[in-house]
């Protein structure tokens, strides 16, 4: 037994049937600890288990914890590929009690592992205490039966581990493997105890006190236990190398190297293959953690191991990118132990190839330049400041890679003219944004996000979070604290609160600490990456500096999730039904519902209305996985990949994919460029049902939609409805829309033979005869007051009667319910020479009290309010006759 993989299934299988419950690894990005920029131990997850925070179902607990340490505090990032057992990336092995056993047990447990399990040698071990731990050396003594020279006391902190300032501590005990005479370096606490001859595998942490802020030390209730085995370490000793780089998945990685380049891994050019093994298990591991290579945070630590890799790869003479060609090694080497490789393998792969490729494109001319600014320096000597910046600011070299690129020669950096330059660059950045109006509330978060530095969004794969308050805004102005019942905008470290963007709008949710309480009740982005908090504070004093926890409102983000994935198939089935000329022209993607506005220049038919929803909904019944990518924009619009309309994309961009065409040869469905939050597979959308479609602007049209148990409500009181309206009509549902139809032909039938009979009777006289015609210097006249009469009525007695003239002029008022009457008066063409229409029901229309009047000489209507005024208007009208004719 001396494989990796075997001594960390071992290591697991040990303490599982030893009562610990085995506990997968926790993201590289830790959710619990906003205070780290990755997790470097193993114990980061169960922090607040320690803290008493958070309970959890075991008392005993083992891991194998994925770790980095390559930015802040712990950055072993310059050493690696130089020494032999520094890593960006490398795996803890840990044993945890939370209250249960303590020291006799975790030494016993430590002994019986590495001398009966892993068969090493007791003449090999010797252990460190804290020198003031009796109790520790005791147990040492009892249990190993070590002698008092193989134990060690060392006084310093190296072997007192403290949490913080204050909080959970006690007293350590490391075990070192003497790796024999044939190696430099001494045992520890000697004088040249840093030599590489004896090596600590194991560190045991005794956590029995809490250190108080004013400076008193007191026993904790229930002492704890925290352990940690680097099991590159270890897996080195198993297999009797010094040499971390020798190890069996180590080599396996290096040979890979070697491979593709065909550069021997053991020559002159070794530290080469060891940067890129190392740094490729730390780029793949972070991003199938989420990570994605940028200028900010985490992602700029993440493009700093990845081009320091590449920059050796280039030194290697690979002259292609050579990165992404290394993932399956690296797949099947670990891919079984953390399956979260195999899962974004593909998108690790992308990353990668995208990365490096764009990074050569500078490469050579910023080495170029380099090579011609440093070449009249000898070592000692330091690379101006300025340059080092203009590589950095226009080739995206990082400070480290050109470092890196100087270190064989022994030249430096001048890092302080380095830092002005970036200063003066940051001022410039700063006068840009002066202004009023909103560019100087912009002004504001600009300000904001320089001294705080952008927000690491975890939303992709996390709805709860620990965040550290960076700033407070209210009214526009930086607070130092809310007080409960104010209200203003919040500033964190980390979130996984989503900004609106993309058209989804931003999270809601909670934001909880000791005595405080959080409503966050919108998210929105500025400039870019800094997330704004729109919060009330409902309980206690939310102050800057504080650590809280952040959790998004589970339900909402779920509806939200599945009305974005669905507004994707929407689109494409939009696309697919109507033609290629279907455009996104905006979007809404809401809780409750979403909204999809698309060119096309009519109506949407009933019939090819139901086709998109049904070829979306085919596309949901698939349950297929939603895939996300990284891709060069333009490579991405390249390949088919739909952009949102009115979205600003950066150089690199998340390509989200989902559904498959089995009729196409399993072509993927929806391609779409999108920052969004989505389901993970298909079928987590439930349902989608379009419930409205209409015109928006000139030849841009708008479909509105609902999903899941939103879509199945609807879908039931539709169903409800149409069987109360089946209950009304008396007849089976499935009847209901013919049975409807007939009625409604049959009111339309009866409408006609009212009008009709209200027409008839209109014309009639009092006794049931025809309106008498007058005659009134000479011209025939036909006028009637009648009620109850439409006006579209009024103009067909007007035509029927100059029809029953030959020759004259028709004038006939209704007076509807409400008082008001309508006025049409019609003239035969052979009278329209010398009698206007248009000017003799405008006659009428100022008896009614109404203006006006329109229409043409041989027919005019008008209107007015007054009309119990009827008569005295076709007496007006008559007057006007007798004067015109």
């Amino acid at each position: 037994m001396s494989g990796v993989n075997e001594i960390r299934s071992t290591f697991l299988d040990y303490f599982g049937k030893n009562g610990h419950e085995v506990v997968a690894s926790s993201p590289l990005v830790p959710r619990n600890d906003p205070t780290l920029m990755f997790t470097n131990a193993g114990m980061v997850q169960f922090k607040n288990v320690f803290t008493g925070i958070e309970r959890r179902p075991y008392t005993r607990a083992a891991t194998s914890q994925k770790c980095v340490r390559a930015g802040g505090k712990h950055n072993d990032l310059d050493n690696v590929g130089y020494t032999a057992r520094h890593h960006t990336f490398f795996e803890m092995l840990g044993n945890f009690s939370f209250g249960d056993y303590f020291k006799e047990t975790a030494i016993e447990l430590a002994w019986n592992l590495i001398t009966k399990e892993f068969g090493l040698p007791e003449k090999r071990l010797m252990v460190t205490v804290f020198s003031e731990d009796d109790e520790a050396f005791g147990l040492w003594k009892k249990i190993a039966g070590l002698p008092d020279e193989k134990i060690v006391r060392i006084p310093t902190s190296d072997n007192f581990w403290q949490m913080g300032d204050t909080g959970p501590c006690g007293p350590c005990s490391e075990i070192f493997y003497d790796h024999g005479e044939h190696i430099p370096g001494g045992p520890p606490g000697s004088a040249d105890a840093d030599g590489d001859r004896f090596i600590e595998i194991w560190n045991l942490v005794f956590m029995q006190f809490e250190q108080m802020a004013d400076g008193q030390r007191i026993a904790l209730p229930k002492p704890s236990i925290d352990t940690g085995m680097g099991l590159e370490r270890i897996a080195a000793v198993l297999q009797g190398t010094h040499d971390n780089y020798a190890t069996d998945l180590m080599r396996s990685l290096i040979m890979a190297v070697a491979n593709a380049t065909g550069v021997d891994p053991d020559g002159d050019q070794k530290v080469h293959h060891r940067v890129i093994a190392d740094h490729l298990r730390a780029s793949s591991f972070l991003v199938a953690d989420g990570v994605l290579p940028s200028n900010e945070g985490r992602g700029y630590v993440l493009r700093r191991i990845m081009r320091r890799a590449m920059r050796h790869a280039q030194l290697l003479g690979a002259g292609e990118p050579l990165m992404w060609k290394l993932v399956p090694a690296l797949v099947r080497e670990m891919g079984q132990a953390y399956p979260e490789l195999v899962r974004a393998e593909a998108l690790i792969a992308e990353t990668l190839k995208l990365e490096e490729t764009r990074f050569r494109k500078t490469l050579a001319r910023g080495l170029a330049i380099l090579d011609d600014e440093s070449r009249a320096l000898r070592a000692g000597d330091n690379l101006s400041g300025e340059v080092a910046f203009t590589l950095y600011d226009t080739y995206g070299f990082p400070l480290d890679l050109t470092q890196d690129a100087l270190r064989t020669r022994g030249i430096g950096v001048d890092t302080n003219a380095f830092s002005a330059a970036m200063e003066r660059q940051r001022e410039k950045a700063r006068a840009a944004w002066a202004g009023s109006g909103e560019a100087a509330t912009e002004a504001l978060w600009f300000g904001l996000k320089e001294k705080v530095g952008a927000t690491d969004f975890l939303g992709y794969d996390t709805e709860t979070a620990e965040g550290v308050v960076t700033a407070l805004v209210k009214d526009g102005a930086e607070v130092k604290a809310l007080a409960a019942g104010e209200r203003g905008q919040m500033v964190v470290n980390q979130t996984p609160f989503y900004g609106e963007s993309g058209g989804q709008i931003g999270d809601t949710g909670l934001v909880t600490a000791p005595g405080v309480r959080v409503r966050v009740t919108d998210t929105q982005k500025k400039l870019g990456d800094l997330f704004v908090h729109s919060v009330t504070v409902e309980e206690g004093e939310l102050v800057v500096g504080h650590a809280v926890e952040l959790a998004v409102d589970h339900a909402r983000r779920t509806a939200i999730r599945a009305n974005h994935s669905a507004t994707h198939l929407l689109h494409e089935a939009l696309r697919r039904v109507l033609g290629d000329h279907v455009a996104q022209k905006g979007s809404l993607v809401a809780p409750d519902r979403l909204r999809f506005d698309f060119s096309h220049p009519k109506p949407i038919a009933e019939g090819e209305l139901a086709a998109i929803e049904d070829i979306a909904n085919r596309m949901v019944l698939q349950n297929a996985p939603v895939a996300t990518h990284l891709m060069a924009v333009d490579d991405a619009i390249t390949s088919g990949a739909r952009a949102l309309f009115g979205e600003k994309y950066g150089e690199e961009v998340r390509v989200v994919s989902m559904g498959t065409v089995p009729e196409e040869g399993g072509r993927t469905f929806s391609v779409e460029l999108c920052g969004g939050t989505h389901v993970s597979r298909t079928g987590d959308i439930g349902l989608v049902t379009v419930v409205s479609e209409g015109a928006v602007a000139a030849g841009v049209r708008r479909v509105e939609a609902l999903t899941g148990d939103a879509a199945r409500r609807h879908l039931a009181d539709e169903s409800r409805r149409l069987k109360e309206l089946a209950g009304l009509l008396k007849v089976p549902a499935a009847e209901a829309a013919g049975r409807l139809e007939a009625l409604i032909e049959e009111r339309r039938k009866l409408e006609r033979d009212l009008a009709d009979a209200r027409k008839k009777l209109a014309m009639g006289g009092a006794g049931g005869g025809e309106t008498p015609v007058k005659e009134v210097a000479g011209v025939k006249l036909l006028a009637r007051a009648v009620s109850g009469v439409e006006m579209k009525d009024l103009k067909s007695l007007a035509d029927d009667g100059k029809k029953r003239l030959g020759s004259g002029v028709v004038a006939i008022i209704s007076v509807a319910e409400d008082g008001k009457a309508g006025i049409v008066v019609g003239v035969t063409d052979d009278l329209t020479q010398k009698l206007d229409a248009v000017a003799l029901v405008r006659t009428g229309a100022e008896k009614l009290g109404g203006k006006g009047g329109g229409g043409r000489r041989d027919l005019a209507q008008a209107g007015g309010p007054e009309g119990g005024r009827a008569e005295e208007a076709l007496a007006a009208i008559e007057a006007a006759v007798a004067t015109a004719a």
